[in-house]
């Protein structure tokens, strides 16, 4: 019996934390080697210090901050190494993911056509935050389609977007296109491509920086 897609999930409070501290380690707002201070995000988000403590310890997980006890919270500073390792793992993820959801995606792509019109915009606009954006919700729609909510959870502990967008921002990895070949992967899955978790497969690791 086929299981139904997994629903939204809607962001909790140390989510919304995680996020915005992310998005100032992409941006630059905190340098590699720079400090992050518990207290002030507290203070400048209008919450208790626990979430932010619990944001900080997931995102030392992900390897994106590093602490000690003399030196406090500070951002890491990344190399092409540390960003090539996400890809193999992340590809073994996706893989199996796109076998779960090869009957359901044959029948039914409408998750994921969005999210490919979206980046035809993108690329025309050459707009990278966009193309990253989309880029991650196609993956995530593809995932959620595997209906497997351990596969969904494991697949989002990576940080892909955070990763993604380093790679392009810090590494200049960024495409010209990325309609073309997210296209490709929905035609596979509606001709029923009996390699479709392979071909998602080397999707992914095709768009690994290289050190």
């Amino acid at each position: 019996m086929e299981r139904p897609p997994l629903p939204p999930v809607v962001p909790s409070l140390r989510q919304r934390i995680r996020e915005h501290i992310v998005e100032g380690i992409v941006s630059g707002r905190w340098q590699p080697g720079e400090r992050i201070v518990e207290r002030r995000i507290a203070v400048e988000l209008e919450v208790s210090q626990t979430p932010v403590r619990e944001a900080l310890r997931e995102l030392e997980v992900l390897r994106l901050i590093e602490s000690s006890p003399n030196k406090g919270v500070r951002v890491r500073a990344l190399t092409a190494a540390d960003l090539e390792e996400i890809y193999p793992v992340r590809a073994g993820l996706e893989q199996i993911a796109a076998e779960l959801a090869a009957a359901r995606l044959a029948k039914d792509t409408s998750a994921l056509e969005p999210e490919v019109a979206a980046l035809r915009r993108a690329d025309a606009l050459g707009d990278a935050e966009a193309q990253v954006g989309h880029t991650v919700a196609f993956h995530r729609e593809l995932v959620r389609a595997s209906g497997n909510s351990v596969l969904l959870h494991t697949w989002e502990s990576l940080g892909i977007e955070v990763w993604t967008t380093l790679a392009i921002r810090r590494l200049g990895t960024r495409q010209r296109s990325y309609a073309g070949e997210h296209q490709d992967l929905i035609d596979a899955f509606v001709r029923q491509d009996p390699r479709i978790g392979e071909l998602v497969k080397e999707h992914v690791l095709g768009c690994a920086p290289r050190a």
